[in-house]
């Protein structure tokens, strides 16, 4: 009885064996979307969070620095001669208009800052938010130079700014004035002689002809003395009162270009791209892996925001897929390597 009891444990160890070697002579395909056994991934989910776009300048602390004045509308710019005055204005000082549809928008130098030039000819046409004019501030400022692929970042988008003084105070809030673009600093050229009229002139008193209705016609308003040309692209921005500044100092300004409530980030490392389009690999509950489209938006450098594409459920892998490589090179057809 003993003996049968061994030989039939004995035939399912065999069966055990024989079935161990099928195996290991036909192995299975493995799936292509299935990481290969082993593998260690890590994953992400999406979230939800305030997101903010900065760029951080390299700035110095400059006396009486020149900042620039935009166009408040489209339209035909008619400057004023404008006189030096004999101390710091208290008030705003217009220093032109920008005439559209017939009616003047003025354009005017911030109190506690000077005329310092125009940055267009006099009734040029110009566009809305182009630097029309500069003025030089009385006192100290915070300049930063900025590079082109800055520039598009910060232009139009200056109101929220914070400085640091290296080795001193900070960080406060820094008032940006004004544009990026300005004069350099100097003085205003005396204003050219007055031009002859060119037809008879109406006696005192008599009425203004009516305006053109094919053409806009501004009222007269005296030309403005010759500016120089503009300089380079600069960020200039005033401290708060109290706070101490040293001329030549440094700083390092962060401005603010966008913000974003509750957007739904991943981490940048989730994602192959960084503006406008990119893609992103979804891993499945069973393992499987797919790519999917994405479109982003604003970025601290940690998280990237996803404008669509994902629900905010998914779970995605860390790294993000890898682009497909370009076309191999075409042989040139004449032979020459």
């Amino acid at each position: 009885m003993l003996k049968r009891v061994l030989t039939t444990v004995g035939g399912v160890v065999m069966a055990g064996v024989l079935a161990t070697a099928c195996s290991a002579a036909a192995p299975a395909e493995p799936n292509p979307e299935m990481a290969p056994r082993g593998t260690a991934m890590t994953t992400a989910t999406p979230s939800r969070q305030d997101l903010t776009d900065t760029v951080s300048l390299t700035g110095t602390v400059a006396m009486n620095p020149v900042f620039g004045i935009v166009a408040p509308v489209a339209g035909q710019v008619r400057y004023l001669t404008v006189k030096a005055p004999g101390q710091t204005p208290t008030v705003p000082t217009r220093v032109g208009s920008v005439w559209r549809d017939g009616t003047p928008h003025a354009v005017e130098v911030p109190a506690g800052a000077t005329f310092a030039g125009r940055l267009t000819d006099d009734r040029a046409t110009v566009p809305a938010g182009m630097p029309v004019a500069s003025a030089k501030l009385a006192g100290y400022g915070i300049v930063a130079e900025i590079d082109g692929k800055q520039a598009y970042r910060i232009a139009g988008n200056l109101a929220s700014v914070r400085a640091q003084i290296d080795s001193g105070p900070g960080p406060f809030p820094c008032k940006a004035l004004g544009t990026i673009a300005a004069l350099p600093e100097g003085t205003v050229p005396e204003p050219p002689p007055a031009a002859e009229p060119a037809g008879p002139v109406p006696p005192s008193g008599a009425p203004e002809p009516p305006p053109d209705t094919a053409t806009e016609q501004p009222a007269p308003e005296e030309a403005a003395p010759e500016g120089s040309e503009s300089t380079g692209l600069r960020l200039v921005c005033t401290a708060p009162p109290g706070v101490r500044l040293i001329n030549g100092a440094t700083a390092t300004l962060q401005v603010v270009t966008a913000r974003a409530k509750k957007a739904l980030v991943v981490p940048v490392e989730a994602v192959a791209g960084t503006q406008g389009r990119g893609k992103v690999e979804v891993v499945e509950d069973g393992g499987a892996r797919r790519v999917v489209d994405v479109t982003l938006g604003l970025s601290d450098g940690k998280v990237i925001q996803v404008r669509s594409g994902l629900k905010g459920s998914e779970t995605l892998s860390v790294p993000g897929p890898n682009l497909p490589p370009g076309p191999p090179p075409q042989d040139d057809p004449s032979g020459s390597k």
